[in-house]
């Protein structure tokens, strides 16, 4: 299972790659949100079999809360410090207005990533499946089942490892970007990620938390559903209760601190976004922080989103 995400990936890649059909790209999407969905369930369920987690579920909300808040905070510091030394978010904007048509193909961008109307059902159904697989753990299963949960989460895991390789390939694109606002950039990536983990594990420190579920959780950059199911796989329910809660709330924390962020500087709100900037944190953050530095918020979303299922592998094996 080692190999597997690599596997997947590569193979979601190349057949991304080849440009696939509306049709087939639409059924891989129905695909990618049943498996996250199923994803979502067995994570619940596998922390409602486990009596102990449940007793002290308080305690670790709480926990993932100031985790949450800590790797903000450490994205950041680290891009505000980047901003003010070697990269100036505002020489990126006028990167951007260098050619006639790139502010179109900038907003082109943006609203193409955009969630769709009504598309933020899935982020309600998300909370509910958790939520609705911790009380089937909780009250119809029990330990006997952990085997045939292991199962379906390689399954959706599977899937959804596959449908990142996919979009990996239909997002070609990004290379482009990359190429007209400097490989700078990648700089700002890299800011949010250490900023993340360095915060996380500061935070993992005080409280208590393990220093690898700590590390891993704040590496997900508000990636969801792969870190939560990574640590379930890797690391057991309470684990992967602490990679899903820790990057759900980075949205939630997001939206709520987009204001005082922007007051910060730019480049803070894009920090805060993280992997979210890829979908539903765009659209607010490129409200706050305008059109042209909308489509570097785009960019680092989709480099940190991409980033997170090879680098998660790397941090479990070699820290």
């Amino acid at each position: 299972m080692t190999w597997m995400p690599f596997i997947c990936l590569g193979t979601g890649l190349l057949l991304g790659w080849r440009k696939l059909p509306a049709r087939a790209l639409r059924a891989v999407d129905w695909l990618v949100n049943g498996a996250l969905i199923l994803l979502m369930a067995v994570i619940g369920m596998n922390v409602g079999i486990n009596e102990e987690i449940m007793q002290n579920l308080g305690k670790i909300g709480l926990n993932c809360a100031l985790l949450c808040l800590s790797a903000i905070g450490g994205s950041v510091v680290f891009v505000v410090a980047l901003e003010h030394t070697i990269l100036p978010l505002s020489r990126l904007v006028q990167l951007s207005q260098q050619s006639g048509g790139q502010d179109a193909e900038a907003s082109e961008a943006v609203q193409s990533k955009a969630p769709a109307e009504g598309g933020n059902a899935l982020l309600w159904l998300i909370p509910l499946s958790v939520a609705a697989g911790i009380a089937a753990g909780y009250f119809m299963l029990t330990p006997a089942s952990a085997r045939l949960l292991d199962a379906l989460l390689y399954g959706a895991l599977i899937v959804l490892y596959t449908g990142v390789g996919i979009s990996m390939g239909e997002n070609r694109s990004v290379f482009a970007y990359l190429k007209q606002l400097g490989a700078k950039v990648l700089l700002l990536c890299l800011a949010i990620f250490f900023g993340s983990v360095g915060g996380g594990l500061l935070a993992g420190m005080l409280l208590g938390v393990a220093p690898k579920t700590a590390l891993l959780a704040s590496s997900g950059m508000g990636y969801y559903s792969m870190t939560g199911a990574f640590m379930t796989q890797h690391m057991g329910a309470e684990a992967g209760i602490y990679g899903f809660m820790v990057n759900v709330m980075r949205d939630f924390f997001t939206v709520l601190l987009l204001p005082l962020l922007v007051h910060i500087s730019k480049g803070s709100a894009i920090a805060s976004g993280a992997a979210g900037n890829m979908d539903t944190m765009l659209v607010p953050v490129t409200k706050l922080v305008g059109q042209e530095l909308g489509l570097v918020a785009l960019v680092a979303g989709v480099i940190t989103t991409f980033s997170v299922p090879f680098l998660q592998p790397l941090l479990y094996r070699f820290l």
